[in-house]
């Protein structure tokens, strides 16, 4: 008789951890941000994950399976409090949480947080490298851009990276901004220069907020070399 294995959103902590490494192929990679090393548990190739159904349905693929410049640079910003809009943290909501090291550095840096993704593998590690970390987990939730809920807090942060690669989700985020951020909150976005930039800023301007700062951070490490946007994003007065 075949013992059926629980769900990985039904479990929590090391056992997260354990199932994820047993059910999946996975490595460790060793994150330097700021004095910190954060260890992260992924997929060892996120080519093995693609699935035909998922391409076909909306033309999903598995980008969230890797750790990319931009999530290592939004990581450093928010650990190094300079991206911070209060400097005792607040609720947040991460767009595209892969897996998990901008979260957790949020969540280091003293936010409550949500992640969110498209994949529910995602969620997972995220929930399992934060908990890796920091021996807790944020709160996830599977979120659709084109539908997003209408039941998600009002938030003081909106952290997103390398999310621009499409123009459809360019032109999808600004009006989450618009929707979910409180009055004074800050939205803040790592990009390395992606296709829908133009997109992105000028939806932006359509949905009455305005970019107050972009900072561009060079990124250098394993034969990868850009120069990484960082654009921080608040209602216009």
């Amino acid at each position: 008789m075949t013992t059926r294995q629980p769900s990985l959103d039904q479990l929590d902590g090391d056992d997260l951890l354990n199932a994820l490494q047993s059910r999946f192929d996975t490595v460790i990679s060793e994150v330097a941000i700021g004095s910190r090393t954060f260890s992260i548990l992924r997929p060892r190739n996120s080519d093995a994950l693609i699935r035909e159904e998922d391409f076909v349905k909306d033309e999903r693929l598995p980008y969230w399976a890797d750790i990319w410049p931009s999530s290592t640079i939004l990581a450093e910003q928010l650990l190094a409090m300079e991206a911070m809009p209060k400097a005792n943290g607040g609720t947040g909501l991460e767009l595209g949480c892969g897996v998990g090291l901008v979260t957790t550095a949020a969540m280091a840096a003293g936010y409550d947080m949500i992640a969110s993704d498209y994949y529910e593998d995602a969620l997972a590690f995220t929930r399992a490298n934060a908990f890796a970390a920091l021996r807790r987990s944020p709160a996830t939730r599977m979120i659709d851009w084109r539908h997003f809920p209408d039941d998600v807090p009002p938030l003081d942060i909106i952290i997103a990276s390398d999310v621009l690669y499409e123009k459809e989700y360019a032109r999808l985020l600004p009006g989450i901004f618009s929707k979910a951020l409180r009055p004074d909150g800050v939205a803040i976005v790592a990009d390395p220069g992606r296709v829908g930039v133009p997109e992105f800023l000028e939806s932006c301007d359509e949905s009455g907020l305005a970019i107050t700062s972009k900072i561009t951070h060079p990124f250098e490490a394993e034969g990868i070399k850009q120069s990484i946007d960082i654009y921080r994003i608040g209602r216009r007065s």
